[in-house]
């Protein structure tokens, strides 16, 4: 895992990005890694080729906020994106990860022992889920 701080998006990561947001908002949530100290993007490569990141809010150094985690298609289902959380989660010593999802991505929290708890219709006809991980029970 490597932190990123280049003002400069790289392609690989513009690329992440937009599987988790839309195009439009891309560069502005880059932006928001460069000028927020409580926010910080990291990156994991596999043979040099950037394949996932994931970028976090902290709170209180205790406390931290998946705003954006992602990884290529063909990396999918490797254990890229759990290791990226148990490295956020030790790395920082948080006693707790919160992240906002859609019903595509809660199998992957659940497996990794976060709690979910449905949103319901944050936007018409799409259910939103908070999934909180208190890091004692990270598996």
């Amino acid at each position: 895992m490597k932190e990123v701080n280049s003002i400069r998006i790289d392609p690989a990561i513009k690329r992440l990005l937009s599987y988790v947001t839309s195009e439009e908002k891309v560069e502005r949530e880059y932006k928001k890694y460069n000028c927020l100290p409580n926010r910080k993007l990291f990156i994991a490569e596999v043979y040099g080729k950037i394949v996932s990141c994931i970028g976090v809010e902290f709170h209180n150094f205790k406390k931290g906020v998946i705003k954006h985690i992602a990884v290529l298609p063909e990396e999918r289902g490797s254990g890229i994106g759990s290791s990226m959380i148990r490295f956020i989660c030790s790395e920082y010593k948080l006693k707790s990860l919160l992240a906002e999802t859609d019903k595509d991505a809660v199998l992957f929290y659940s497996n990794l022992g976060f709690q979910i708890t449905s949103l319901g219709e944050k936007y018409p006809g799409v259910e939103r889920f908070l999934c909180e991980l208190k890091t004692n029970t990270l598996t």
